[in-house]
């Protein structure tokens, strides 16, 4: 498939009140950074805009993930704009106008390992029967921690298709 239609997703995840990326959105932004080496037509198109639990600053999200991208080598004319978005479900959502805009017509989704089978299901409702792949970052936390962020990844999962079934 052509690289050119082809757009690298990387989802937000927390940086602190000065735009420090959290060391998820820094393992993200790595493994977006690879994607990118694999595919080097490809654009990237960051997600993530505010929300208590994640970014506080006056800019969003993704403006962090870009610059922290554009430090590492990717040019500025690989990114196209950022969704700005405050959750996995709008991560998704806002996407599409921007997909639909480029006419990207491959979606490679990267997420944390522990995050993937969520962003699959709200990705897949999203843009079905679309070209995607998903590219898992390895989450390096303390075992509590990631394990209390997979439960909470597996009951919102539940959630959602227990919603989606109810439709």
């Amino acid at each position: 498939m052509d690289e050119e239609l082809t757009a690298i997703v990387i989802l937000g995840a927390p940086n602190d009140e000065q735009g420090i990326l959290s060391s998820i959105a820094k393992e993200r932004c790595e493994q977006g950074l690879q994607e990118y080496q694999r595919h080097p037509g490809a654009k990237i198109l960051p997600t993530g805009g505010w929300g208590p639990h994640f970014n506080t600053t006056a800019k969003p999200h993704g403006h962090y993930v870009r610059e922290h991208l554009k430090m590492r080598g990717i040019p500025d004319e690989a990114f196209v704009q950022c969704a700005e978005s405050s959750n996995t479900i709008e991560d998704a959502k806002l996407c599409r106008p921007i997909v639909a805009q480029h006419g990207f017509r491959k979606l490679i989704v990267v997420t944390s390992d522990f995050h993937v089978p969520r962003a699959r299901f709200l990705f897949e409702q999203e843009f079905p029967g679309f070209s995607m792949e998903f590219s898992p970052s390895r989450t390096q936390l303390p075992e509590d921690d990631l394990r209390r962020r997979i439960l909470h990844e597996q009951t919102a999962l539940a959630k959602l298709q227990q919603n989606n079934a109810a439709i």
